[in-house]
């Protein structure tokens, strides 16, 4: 038993002193400017337009650029964290209440609130083998459905600093988000580094499938076939999660076995809460983002009570 909780303190030991694997560097990505966003927006025959009326060159001096690599903070739980992140996407500043339009022919396959995104509208284009992602929008102006939408076609507003994925205490300043991936929405989970809606993220976006929007739009052109998008397999997606939730389930599972056979009955508890532990910091680490953990610290609790009533009983 001795050996076992010591092992397991060491491995808790470990989580809390180590630092998540940084990702791979990102190449440089030159600052494009989309010129002719007028011509792109009145000729039917190229496939894509800007989402806004016009590009404005300050745009690449207010906000965050794609594959830009910035120290981000992150408060979960009141408790403040700096990562080395990457940008999915470039951001574009506009006043609030303006227009957004599709930046080719699509579906919409995702109008509503997403955290600090605000209003989030994401619309697969499967001809292109693209989806487009438009965040910091506006819920209280208008919202557009699930619906096939045109090139140009107009899918929210700007939302103001208090509902763009900010609030009255804490506004956020009005831009378009702008990202573009390789592949539908659906291929993508929803939590991860691998998320379909991200913004930040640890590893580099263009290895994952984010393609610069600037360039997309610029370049007008579309590989035959649509644009390849990557071929993780599942590991790749949940690995981390993975290895990491079944080590400490398992180390907490030898710790109920052992509380059971030795009867001891303090140490029924300490499963559940020890996978607890190790949860919230993996999540505020942002190691893993897995609720797994979390559902499995529940299950060693009421394990642990049914454990300890048992050995009650016995002595």
């Amino acid at each position: 038993m001795k050996r076992s909780g010591i092992a397991c303190l060491m491995l808790l030991a470990i989580l809390l002193t180590s630092c998540t694997r940084p990702g791979k560097p990102c190449p440089a990505m030159d600052k494009i400017q989309v010129a002719d966003t007028e011509k792109f927006a009145a000729d039917p025959s190229l496939p894509f337009r800007f989402p806004l009326e016009t590009y404005e060159k300050d745009d690449i001096e207010s906000h965050a650029w794609f594959c830009e690599c910035a120290l981000v903070d992150r408060k979960i739980i009141n408790t403040k964290l700096t990562r080395r992140m990457y940008h999915a996407a470039e951001d574009y500043h506009r006043p609030a209440g303006t227009p957004v339009y599709a930046i080719a022919d699509g579906v919409v396959s995702f109008s509503g609130k997403a955290g600090g995104y605000g209003w989030l509208v994401i619309v697969d284009h499967p001809h292109y083998n693209i989806y487009s992602l438009y965040g910091h929008l506006s819920p209280s102006r208008w919202k557009i459905d699930p619906v096939p939408v045109k090139k140009g076609q107009l899918l929210a507003y700007l939302g103001d600093p208090w509902e763009n994925g900010g609030s009255k205490k804490n506004p956020l300043e009005t831009h378009l988000h702008l990202g573009i991936r390789a592949g539908q929405r659906a291929d993508y989970p929803k939590k991860g580094q691998w998320r379909y809606m991200a913004g930040w993220i640890k590893l580099c976006p263009s290895s994952i499938g984010w393609l610069q929007p600037s360039l997309l739009i610029n370049n007008q052109a579309v590989p035959s076939g649509g644009f390849k998008s990557p071929s993780p397999g599942l590991f790749d997606i949940w690995g981390t999660e993975t290895v990491i939730s079944l080590i400490y389930i398992a180390c907490g599972f030898i710790m109920l076995v052992l509380a059971f056979r030795k009867r001891i009955p303090w140490l029924s508890f300490a499963p559940g809460i020890f996978v607890a532990v190790v949860w919230a910091v993996l999540y505020w680490r942002d190691i893993a983002r897995t609720y797994y953990l979390l559902a499995a610290a529940v299950a060693m609790l009421l394990a642990g009570i049914m454990t300890f009533k048992k050995i009650k009983e016995k002595r």
